[in-house]
């Protein structure tokens, strides 16, 4: 079996049913990994902006949003941390699919595993996810989808 060691590897979460059976898979092979993971939850701050709302009640929506992001990361997490795998946690805000691609190829990551599920339109999305199809087409680095 291969062995990834030293390699820099980022695993997106975001708390759905997908994301756990993505890491309940790296978690059965993790005989494979002897890197130490990023485990990164983005948190859209952009889906939370309306006009109407207050700039004081954004504040507020803004840290329970942050508060709830944390909560997800954290619980991931403790997936991995349970599996007796190294991991870094990290948490951003923006928009994930962008986020994600930032980080992946400004930092230099060498491989990210993402989970794909259906989305609401695009064959391609449909067949990867929307978030997984923007990623697999952005990123520098090698991309192993779940």
């Amino acid at each position: 079996m291969v062995r990834i060691s030293e390699s820099r590897i980022m695993v997106p979460v975001d708390g759905s049913k997908t994301s756990t059976k993505t890491i309940e898979a790296i978690i059965e092979n993790k005989e494979v990994f002897h890197s130490t993971l990023t485990v990164l939850h983005v948190v859209d701050l952009n889906k939370l902006s309306y006009r109407m709302i207050p700039d004081f009640q954004m504040e507020m929506i803004e840290e329970a949003a942050q508060k709830a992001g944390k909560e997800i990361l954290h619980g991931q997490a403790e997936l991995f941390k349970k599996a007796g795998m190294k991991i870094e946690e990290r948490l951003e805000t923006g928009a994930p699919r962008e986020v994600i691609c930032k980080i992946v190829n400004d930092e230099s990551y060498d491989l990210i595993i993402i989970g794909r599920r259906g989305g609401k339109g695009v064959i391609r999305d449909v067949l990867f996810g929307s978030t997984a199809n923007f990623v697999l087409h952005h990123v520098a680095c090698p991309v192993l989808l779940f």
